[in-house]
């Protein structure tokens, strides 16, 4: 290995913190720099994101590898040039509109959710969204005991043929041999008569029922669900003998968004055509930061989404919330320093800030209940978004 490699990958294990000797081990077996590319986005948690580049600036991009640090590897479905959002300094100029849409998930985000999967030995397991390749390599490991590693074992799928095919690059050098396929995940892979995990690295608003249909009972799909209202989460779900899926959310996850299930996420263009103007006392604050089981709630309750924007310069912050199936339909609240009441701009037939309002203080009235305490199942006619227990159903 280079450049410390080894040296490297312990202090990251270390500072993961508490995570199993499995995944311990395949993160040792399957080194994370050789899925990286010379080229990328480094989005570190409270840094300025930037760009490294292995041959201009190589101990950048080790320290950026090999440090709980997502790296993004493509801009607007490859249409974008990683460098074209680059500043002279190096930084990200995120004002240039560019849209990430493939990453290097951060380390603590893959070994959370491997954990919550807690593949097996000779476990089938489908994998949506290859990405570079590294998680089906630390799935294939994790799954090949015994076996010839990840052969027949790990099936993986990804819907941009260019990430396909470095990931498949990625694969061979390392002597992995995943199936992998070209196609959009939402729809699994039937070729399997059934799996024993289902491991999703891409966001979903909604969990397409061919993953539980294709799951064993007992078996386990675990999925970033990013509603689209606040914070994101980690799913896990167990598949019932019945058809349905029952299961949890454990903590947090956020993963771009599976591409069939993409909304616009752009501010809504403003009408004059149903508009109104009021008050309100509720500060958009308290919904727009909002405790993670609140985002849920809201979610559930309404279906809504939110985008939050801040002007700290200006003492501003203003609050978007947008009805997702009809764009014509949404509310722009703003705070203001030193103002007790605060202004509402909506659009539309429906009373899109009432209902986020509503739904909010509906959570607190239920005790502030945290994420924990939430689940949802999964049948053949839809889902269901419950409170403590499945037959508490709130959305």
């Amino acid at each position: 290995m280079h450049y410390g490699a080894a040296e490297r990958i312990e202090r990251l294990i270390g500072d993961l913190g508490d995570i199993g000797d499995p995944v311990k081990h395949v993160l040792r077996a399957v080194p994370r720099h050789l899925f990286i590319p010379p080229v990328g986005l480094a989005f570190p948690v409270g840094e300025p994101a930037h760009l490294i580049d292995r041959d201009a600036a190589p101990d950048a991009w080790w320290r950026a590898v090999y440090t709980d640090t997502s790296i993004v590897t493509q801009l607007d479905d490859g249409a974008t040039v990683l460098r074209d959002v680059v500043d002279q300094n190096g930084g990200v100029d995120l004002g240039r509109g560019a849209d990430y849409t493939s990453s290097a998930s951060a380390p603590s985000t893959v070994a959370d959710l491997l954990e919550l999967l807690d593949p097996a030995p000779g476990h089938r397991v489908l994998e949506i969204g290859t990405g570079t390749g590294w998680t089906a390599a630390l799935l294939s490991h994790l799954v090949g005991e015994g076996t010839p590693v990840g052969e027949g074992n790990v099936t993986s799928i990804e819907v941009d043929p260019i990430v396909a095919e470095q990931a498949a690059k990625n694969l061979a050098a390392v002597g992995m041999q995943p199936r992998l396929i070209i196609g959009d995940g939402a729809a699994g892979c039937s070729e399997v008569p059934s799996y024993d995990r289902v491991h999703v690295t891409c966001g979903v608003r909604c969990v397409p029922y061919a993953w539980v249909e294709q799951t064993r009972p007992g078996g386990v799909i675990v999925l970033p669900y990013c509603p689209g209202f606040g914070t994101n989460h980690a799913l896990r779900l167990v598949v019932g003998p019945d058809g349905t899926a029952h299961g949890r959310f454990p903590g947090f996850a956020s993963y771009m968004l599976m591409r069939s299930q993409r909304v616009p996420e752009d501010e809504p263009a403003r009408s004059p055509d149903d508009e109104r103007r009021f008050t309100t006392p509720v500060d958009p604050r308290a919904i727009a930061f909002a405790p993670a089981g609140a985002d849920l709630a809201i979610s559930a309750l309404t279906g809504l989404h939110s985008l939050g924007r801040r002007y700290e310069d200006e003492g501003v912050y203003r609050l978007w919330v947008s009805d997702p199936g009809a764009p014509s339909r949404w509310a722009l609240a703003t705070w203001r320093r030193d103002a007790v009441e605060f202004e509402v701009y909506q659009v539309g037939d429906r009373p899109v800030w009432e209902e986020a309002v509503n739904a909010y203080f509906r959570w607190v009235a239920w005790g502030e209940p945290d994420r924990s305490r939430f689940g949802m199942t999964i049948m053949a006619g839809g889902r269901q978004v419950w409170l403590d227990t499945p037959d508490h159903v709130i959305g």
